[in-house]
């Protein structure tokens, strides 16, 4: 898996230095603000691409001396990093097309714009598809991010694409910075969304509900063997989910039993979840109030409490 996310990452990178170079030679030739965005829109995806290519080699790297828990939160900074940039990118697109609506001024050759931007979107359909895959398959907080980037490239493409053949069926150049500002906003709200994922992970936030609905069947799955578990806590680190939690069994239960309990309870959490590293601490009952020991003269036990 580890291999696949980095040659896939690689791709990226080279798919979008070849569409980078090719949208801002386009856009400078043409004169459309639109196309010259959506080159410095390619370009910050570029230097993600490069940000997701790296965070990935170093994610796999195994648990060490310094770093017991793994290297994963590298791709969850990744990604914090790239949805920062795609702000950027987007204060750049609105810088460029304002004085254009003003002077309502608009771009040349169309047909060589309206060939690069069908051009790229095609190429990000493509690559953004395979990433979302991996990235789903792999688990990887990174690839999907870089996925993101390239499938709002090809929201944009499209919207600028249909921008140009507007001006060439209309005569109308104001539909070229208006379509640059609306990719902005589109690109404004990709990268809130990507830039809050990724700095929830480095804060540690809880697994989502679906996740946590899986942990708690798990659990569930052997309620009739302990009496109550508490302190369930659960985070993510790139790819890797650690899930820790108290689990309370009879007084009198044998530490090998109570140990076998966990272990089943930890393997079918991991079995649920993939790629997870679960830790149960077992602790006695302090009263005979549960369904397993329920009989007086169990240790500890009075029978006031099994009366209760």
């Amino acid at each position: 898996m580890q291999s696949e996310k980095v040659r896939w990452a690689k791709l990226s990178v080279v798919s979008n230095s070849i569409l980078t170079i090719l949208k801002i030679i386009v856009g400078m030739m043409t004169g459309s603000v639109s196309i010259v965005a959506e080159g410095a829109h390619s370009a910050v995806d570029l230097i993600a691409s490069v940000i997701t290519f790296v965070s990935v080699k170093v994610a796999g790297r195994k648990a060490d001396e310094r770093h017991h828990y793994g290297h994963g939160k590298v791709e969850n900074l990744a990604g914090a990093i790239e949805g920062v940039l795609i702000f950027f990118a987007a204060g750049y697109i609105i810088f460029e097309a304002l004085p254009k609506l003003r002077h309502n001024e608009g771009p040349e050759q169309l047909g060589w714009g309206v060939g690069v931007m069908a051009l790229s979107s095609l190429v990000n359909l493509g690559v953004s598809q395979k990433l979302f895959s991996v990235a789903k398959k792999t688990d990887s907080p990174a690839l999907a991010a870089d996925a993101w980037h390239l499938r709002t490239d090809v929201y944009t493409s499209a919207g600028v694409l249909g921008g140009l053949v507007l001006i060439k069926l209309t005569g109308m150049p104001i539909f070229d910075p208006v379509l640059a500002l609306i990719v902005a906003c589109f690109i404004i709200k990709a990268a809130w969304d990507i830039t809050m994922e990724g700095l929830s992970h480095m804060v540690d936030a809880s697994l989502p509900d679906d996740e946590m609905k899986k942990v708690h069947d798990a659990i569930a799955a052997h309620g009739q063997d302990f009496v109550e578990f508490h302190e369930l806590r659960a985070r993510k680190s790139g790819s890797q989910r650690f899930i820790d939690l108290h689990l309370v069994v009879p007084q009198d239960m044998p530490m090998r039993m109570a140990h076998d309990i966990c272990n089943m309870i930890e393997g079918q959490i991991e079995a649920n979840l993939p790629n997870s590293s679960v830790l149960i601490h077992p602790e006695p009952c302090e009263k005979l109030d549960c369904k397993i020991c329920g009989m007086v003269g169990a240790t500890g036990c009075t029978e006031a409490e099994v009366a209760d």
